[in-house]
């Protein structure tokens, strides 16, 4: 029997020291972390930026399926994103959870061990929180400071006529993972049958344990690459493009022989009979980085494999269109994930 201590015999307190005793900082700009009233930080003259995240059980994830550890390490994720979607650098995060008492210290244990996991990858620390019990299932909200040189950052509204239309990595595998598990609880729910995921680690993965692309902010920084707009893809290309071009005021024109598969995972949404086009445009829940930059950065943009150019920006009046592998237009519309629904 694995063990299992009630979150009750520690207490509020004592659960917070308990899931905090090995916190280490890791920036300098972390004056002060947990154990106060409130964290501490200084910037040092550059810009701060703020974001926050809330992932609601049965919204945003189902435990059926997610290990806990995944679930602690894709909310710290989620977040990071959103910073890197500034061009801005991750530092700090404050993260607040409500659970009910079918969750053990064990249980809390396993999803921390994410977090931190996540906070080491990206050079994060925690410096704060709350705990709550829930009556409903597990509630998760992080939020993501970081900080950016002055005028550094991207926003979504400053996109530019005849800008390139770019993207990280490849794009769908997050959805297809999602409708597999889902197919797969089903069956078990109906027929007990043990999940069958046909060796798909990378679609699976794609949902389970996503990353947050540093790597390509890292890659603006050294080539001397300052995007027009950028957001990252957390409702499906689609959605967040046609968010880019209804704030900057533009159109744009994509093609769909140039948006980045996963061979394994085209083949896998053939097999359930989805189109990997739908998948990309709609699928959500990617985090790759969907940004625009001036045409003279073209040569910069191709030689890094891991960045695709996708299409262009066009004049508004031009509207918002994909050119299909068959040379046909169709407008771009939004089909990508609504949680609102």
């Amino acid at each position: 029997m694995e063990e299992r201590t009630e979150i009750s015999s520690l207490g509020e307190f004592g659960l917070i020291d308990h899931l905090t005793k090995d916190n280490e900082t890791k920036n300098v700009s972390t004056i002060l972390a947990v154990g106060d009233d409130a964290a501490i930080i200084d910037h040092f003259g550059r810009q701060t930026v703020v974001s926050t995240d809330l992932l609601l059980e049965g919204i945003h994830f189902d435990l059926s399926y997610t290990p806990l550890k995944h679930l602690g390490y894709k909310s710290v994720v989620v977040n990071v994103s959103d910073i890197y979607a500034m061009n801005a650098t991750p530092t700090q995060i404050v993260l607040s959870l409500a659970f009910s008492n079918r969750f053990s210290v064990e249980a809390l244990d396993e999803f921390y061990a994410g977090v931190y996991a996540a906070c080491e990858t990206y050079g994060v620390d925690l410096v704060g929180g709350d705990t709550s019990t829930s009556q409903r299932g597990f509630v998760i909200s992080i939020t993501a400071i970081g900080e950016v040189a002055p005028d550094s950052y991207v926003k979504r509204n400053t996109a530019q006529v005849n800008d390139l239309i770019c993207v990280s990595g490849e794009l769908g595998g997050s959805f297809l993972g999602l409708t597999l598990l889902e197919r797969e609880k089903k069956i078990f729910e109906e027929t007990g049958a043990q999940p069958d995921l046909e060796g798909q680690s990378y679609i699976v993965g794609r949902l389970l344990k996503p990353e947050a692309r540093k790597d390509i902010i890292e890659y603006f920084a050294e080539a001397e690459i300052m995007p027009s707009s950028m957001i990252d893809i957390s409702d499906g290309l689609s959605s967040d493009l046609l968010h880019i071009c209804k704030q900057s005021s533009v159109g744009c024109v994509l093609y769909e022989d140039k948006l980045p598969f996963n061979e394994e995972a085209k083949e896998f949404a053939y097999k359930l009979e989805l189109d990997p086009t739908a998948c990309a445009l709609s699928g959500g829940e990617d985090y790759e980085l969907l940004f625009t930059v001036p045409q003279a950065d073209y040569e910069k943009i191709k030689v890094n494999p891991s960045i695709s150019i996708i299409g262009y920006i066009t004049e508004a009046s031009e509207g918002k269109n994909i050119i299909t592998r068959g040379g046909n237009k169709h407008a771009l519309i939004a089909q990508g994930w609504n949680h609102l629904k």
